[in-house]
């Protein structure tokens, strides 16, 4: 496997986990407008996207292989975890 390889390798692993923190932020931003509005949407996308990056990294560690239905449960849990940490818990202190 050559750098190019490799590069697109590594972005097409982790595409799932930021596109789905885009998505999570985006709608936790809209549902909560009011409560979230003074936060920075970056802010929650960064936390969100890195919580699903690092689950869907251990899973590929505990099981193996990508790809497992396991492993996307828990980027999902993972990335409602650091959306309610970023978005509630921090931003109230």
């Amino acid at each position: 496997m050559d750098a190019a390889d490799a590069f697109w390798h590594l972005t097409n692993y982790l595409a799932p986990p930021v596109v789905m923190g885009a998505f999570a932020a985006g709608l936790a931003r809209l549902i909560w407008r009011r409560e979230l509005g003074r936060g920075s949407g970056l802010r929650l996308w960064g936390w969100a996207s890195g919580a699903a990056a690092l689950a869907s990294i251990a899973g590929l560690i505990w099981f193996g292989r990508d790809g497992r239905m396991a492993t996307y449960a828990a980027m999902v849990v993972a990335c409602a975890v650091a959306l309610w940490w970023a978005g509630f818990r921090i931003s109230k202190h």
